[in-house]
């Protein structure tokens, strides 16, 4: 099965730049399958990381961020594909 994780943060005005550096430099261990990182308006960033598992593992994430860089709690989601 393939499980989904979404991470997604807004940065502090002006910040955005600063926010991304952040999220890339963070790693993941173990690695995912895949991963990618996206931006949005809003100095918004998001993170999505693909992994094979089962339903019920525990999957490393990206940790919250210094109140320096964001304005509001990380939102995330966890998504299972459908069979």
């Amino acid at each position: 099965m393939t499980i989904a994780l979404m991470w997604e943060a807004r940065a502090l005005p002006g910040r955005g730049p600063d926010l991304l550096a952040w999220a890339r430099a963070q790693p993941l261990v173990p690695e995912p399958a895949r991963r990618e990182t996206l931006t949005a308006p809003e100095d918004r960033v998001l993170v999505i990381t693909w992994w094979h598992a089962a339903p019920d593992t525990e999957l490393p994430e990206l940790p919250e961020p210094g109140p320096d860089l964001i304005g509001r709690a990380v939102h995330r989601w966890r998504f299972e594909t459908v069979e």
